[in-house]
């Protein structure tokens, strides 16, 4: 009898799962889905590992019991098993503040810590503890493992992690974690798989999406990274605004009389691509439109992506490899392509043929720098640490 673990990956709007067997010394994935919970009729998807649908099922819209697809997705999962036991739910947990830097299992009391972070990842946080509450009230005796995007940047130095303001602040907590950790965790598996002379190299990571970050790693280890206290700081995102002078904020605060919730608002859900275009969140829309603000957007995005690499350059003392991974860093090829002619003068060069192509190299044999779109697996990073944990936990037990 072999075991399995349910992953999953909550969005803003739905929720990614993945079953994985870890029978094995590497997790196998045996099914992947979406729990879509603001669809008109709530789904659950489930399709094999290549795609071809295994199952669908849709809820009423007057069902309004929020823990309806959780139960579909259990009771689908007892028959698709077979002899397998389901051992562990493992759980994308985006804020893990100080105190989580590892994967843990979930109790009531780790329930509440990471809930107490919530002002820290507003967007996220509830979002991550939402599937976590419902399987524990629908399988109370199930294992579930949480693990956080912030744990991959506890390597970050005191100098890179710390903002300039009273030492007393930082003491609390205030500081810069990242995030996209498990992203970027699995992108570095992927370069020591590849080559081990890439995994050592000087490498930026930018994991570009709706949500999009910068990692500056090296020998698998985070050196520095865009997004800082909040998952609000750094690049231009979807509807993000990314780095901004702090007066802004101020002004709109003291000025303006905006209240704190409504600029909250502003700046998690009307701004980056969305407030600079004022179309759309969604970069494809935006390559796709004729529209002047259109193509400013999209300027921007990619100045502000090619700073920020000229600036993980700096913390690694050069550039040696970049790779793109992520919904746009996966499938664009012309932000790719506008990204790195910014970059020419570190000597990022690309082949358009390859890059059109989206193959794994994509760099041009004259340039200096390797270049790599590695698609991303968070999922598969998730069932890794859950496994390792499973081992732990019957030991200790």
């Amino acid at each position: 009898m072999s075991d399995a673990v349910l992953v999953l990956n909550s969005g803003s709007s739905s929720i990614k799962f993945a079953v994985f067997d870890i029978s094995a010394d590497e997790p196998a994935l045996l099914c992947k889905g979406l729990l879509d919970e603001h669809d008109s009729a709530p789904r659950l998807t489930v399709n094999d590992p290549s795609g071809h649908k295994l199952h669908e099922t849709r809820r009423a819209t007057t069902d309004k019991d929020a823990n309806g697809l959780f139960v579909d997705v259990l009771d689908w999962l007892d028959s698709y098993l077979g002899d397998k036991t389901l051992a562990a739910a493992g759980h994308r947990v985006v804020h893990g503040g100080r105190d989580f830097v590892e994967p843990v299992e979930i109790t009531d009391a780790r329930i509440a810590a990471l809930d107490a972070l919530t002002p820290l990842a507003p967007l996220h946080q509830r979002r991550c503890l939402s599937p976590i509450r419902a399987i524990q009230s629908l399988r109370p005796d199930l294992t579930q493992i949480a693990c956080f995007d912030t744990a991959f940047h506890c390597s970050l130095s005191p100098t890179v992690r710390r903002f300039a303001i009273p030492r007393r602040f930082e003491d609390e907590g205030i500081r810069r974690y990242g995030f996209h950790g498990l992203s970027f965790e699995y992108i570095a598996s992927r370069l020591a798989a590849i080559s081990p002379t890439l995994y050592a190299k000087r490498t930026v990571v930018a994991h570009l999406g709706n949500g999009a970050s910068l990692c500056a790693m090296r020998d698998g280890v985070s050196l520095d990274t865009t997004m800082g206290l909040t998952p609000l700081d750094g690049l231009v995102m979807g509807t993000r605004c990314g780095q901004i002078d702090p007066g802004v904020l101020l002004y709109l605060l003291q000025e303006r009389r905006m209240p704190p919730d409504e600029l909250q608002h502003l700046l998690y859900n009307e701004s980056g691509l969305l407030g600079v275009s004022g179309l759309s969140a969604d970069m494809r829309t935006l390559l796709g439109s004729d529209n002047p603000a259109a193509a400013e957007a999209i300027d921007l995005f990619t100045f502000r992506v090619a700073q920020q690499v000229a600036a993980m350059a700096s913390t690694l003392g050069g550039l040696e490899c970049v790779v793109f991974t992520g919904g746009i860093g996966e499938h664009s090829a012309p932000i790719r392509q506008k990204i790195c002619d910014r970059l020419g003068w570190l000597g990022v060069r690309i082949d358009a043929s390859a890059n059109d192509r989206t193959g794994t190299r994509i760099s041009a044999e004259q340039g200096a720098v390797d270049v790599l779109v590695i698609p991303t697996s968070e999922e598969m990073t998730i069932a890794r640490h859950c496994a390792a944990k499973l081992a732990e936990l019957s030991g200790e037990r």
